[in-house]
């Protein structure tokens, strides 16, 4: 059989050779995705364009895994899983590149997938099996087929496991579930929050392109500035180093709108993470008062410090604590945020492989934990205190289910937040929901991350 290759381009590229070492150690080795994504791009003396187009491939390859692998399962002997590990994950390389991205040219692709092949294997069948299959799927790929049955269609076009297909269906429909499907498929928008203790929006974008940044206010928030591209890494632009912004989703912005702390209050924050919403609270406050922050993972509680250094930030006290052990005569706080671990359904599209590793039957545990988190955060607020609750999924068991139980016991009431949100264009049914204090943020909605949102007053 005649090998598709271009004679004076015989060798692999850096990039694909790169992505197809990090599919590979995502897939058969069970790295995690971005961890994997940014210490091979941070080593490596690609140039910016380059290290896109390795993020591209790699996301894009294992985001879609499922269809892919549908697709190719249509035109090999044997099935992919039988496959030898390097062939199965250069097949999805390479089928990634020629159904799904633009400006690659089939030869190109080909000849490096029988390259690659030819390096992994050292096996001249396997290179033929390669070449074969991609130049099948060349002829062939406006005429595949998909799954008859609505949900299998669905899990296998969309690439995602058919649990959680089946879950969004029951909850939101066929028409918004596509809409989320599709946006879970989506590249993340990267956005920056505006520090406002240094500066305004419109001076950080002024010094971002400065740095030759392209970028533009979010039409969501007062904070937000879009990014389009960047010419630099985030953490060598002088506007990072500087303190100005911190990277985080608008949808995530909201937490400091709605819970609304005042300077000079005492805040707990209390599953802080690396500090995306502690230093918003902390800005609201105009960095007076007392703000709290735990978490129980020392890297993340190292990192709240290192941001709030960096952006100037002198009223977070980071401890290194769980909240369900903290003793019972802690001073009562007049605010707290609860940003509680969940199952992320509601970010799907930020880490390529999250959604192949998610398990309904793991939910069990976190619902325990949000229960036992949000009655501790109750005994730490003081009468008539706020108390906010978030999380980034729109699963309702740990959502309104966990709200409605924490409400029967009389302690909270719940407390509209309508007014507080004036600059965000919610509609109608959203905006009804957030005057009566809860908000549930659908993946894509609004062009942002799925979020949850509920405020409850303390009774005196």
């Amino acid at each position: 059989m005649k090998l598709l290759v271009k004679p004076s381009n015989a060798g692999v590229s850096p990039v694909r050779e790169i992505a197809l070492k990090l599919i590979y150690d995502v897939n058969e080795k069970g790295a995690y995705a971005n961890l994997a994504l940014d210490k091979a791009l941070s080593a490596s003396d690609l140039s910016i364009s380059e290290k896109r187009k390795v993020s591209e491939i790699v996301n894009g390859s294992i985001r879609m895994t499922k269809r892919l692998d549908w697709v190719l399962n249509l035109f090999l002997k044997q099935e992919v899983g039988k496959q030898h590990p390097w062939v199965r994950n250069i097949l999805r390389m390479a089928v990634y590149q020629l159904l799904m991205m633009d400006k690659v040219a089939d030869y190109a692709c080909v000849n490096e997938a029988v390259q690659l092949t030819r390096l992994k294997s050292r096996q001249e069948v396997l290179v033929r099996v390669v070449n074969g299959v991609l130049r099948s799927i060349i002829r062939k790929k406006k005429e595949i087929e998909w799954p008859e049955d609505p949900i299998e269609y669905l899990a296998t076009y969309y690439s995602h496991p058919e649990w959680i297909v089946e879950l969004f269906l029951d909850l939101y429909g066929a028409s918004q579930v596509e809409n989320i499907l599709k946006y879970n498929n989506r590249p993340a928008p990267l956005v920056f929050r505006n520090n406002e203790l240094l500066g305004s929006r419109g001076e950080l974008i002024r010094a971002l392109e400065a740095e030759e940044t392209v970028c533009s206010p979010s039409i969501n928030t007062p904070w937000g500035v879009n990014v389009t591209r960047l010419n630099n890494s985030i953490a060598n632009l002088s506007s990072y180093q500087q303190g100005r912004f911190y990277v985080q989703n608008d949808a995530s912005m909201l937490a400091a709108p709605i819970l609304n702390p005042q300077s000079g209050e005492r805040v707990y924050d209390l599953c802080a993470g690396v500090g995306g919403k502690t230093t918003h609270l902390a800005e609201y406050m105009k960095n007076e008062g007392n703000i709290w922050a735990y978490d129980i993972f020392g890297p993340k509680i190292d990192m709240l410090q290192h941001n709030c250094r960096r952006m100037g930030i002198t009223i977070v006290q980071p401890r290194l604590q769980s909240v369900l052990e903290l003793e019972p005569d802690l001073p009562l706080a007049r605010r707290i945020l609860l940003d509680a671990p969940c199952s992320g359904l509601g970010v799907l599209n930020r880490r390529a492989d999250a959604r192949f590793r998610k398990d309904l039957k793991d939910m069990g545990q976190l619902f325990g934990l949000q229960s036992g988190l949000l009655r501790k955060a109750v005994d730490l607020l003081e009468p008539e205190g706020l108390l906010l609750y978030s999380t980034c999924t729109i699963n309702p068991p740990e959502n309104q289910e966990q709200i409605l139980s924490l409400l029967e016991e009389g302690k909270v009431v719940l407390e509209g937040f309508a007014d507080s949100l004036s600059f965000w264009g919610l509609d109608a049914e959203d905006r009804e929901q957030a005057a009566q204090g809860l908000l549930t943020l659908l993946p894509g909605k609004y062009y942002t991350d799925g979020m949850f949102y509920a405020l409850m007053r303390r009774k005196n």
